[in-house]
């Protein structure tokens, strides 16, 4: 008997297996492999993920959350 583990919310720790800036997406696969992405790179691959993948946990709604860096003239 395999016991699944119920993937929870992705934190700063978890890193874009692409270039390992922070992932807000988790694509899992058949075999049971979870694939890291930061929202560009899910992107960037999301039509062929979305045909492999058995499951797609998208954050990528946090980054509207986050205050935009203020300008050199606003500081």
């Amino acid at each position: 008997m395999t016991t699944a583990i119920a993937a929870g919310e992705l934190t700063a720790a978890d890193r874009c297996d692409r270039c390992g800036a922070q992932a807000y997406v988790r694509a899992t696969l058949d075999s049971g492999l979870d694939l890291l992405f930061c929202a560009h790179h899910f992107h960037e691959n999301e039509a062929r993920l979305r045909q492999i993948a058995v499951m797609i946990h998208d954050e990528s709604n946090r980054l509207a959350a986050v205050p935009a860096t203020a300008t050199l003239e606003e500081r």
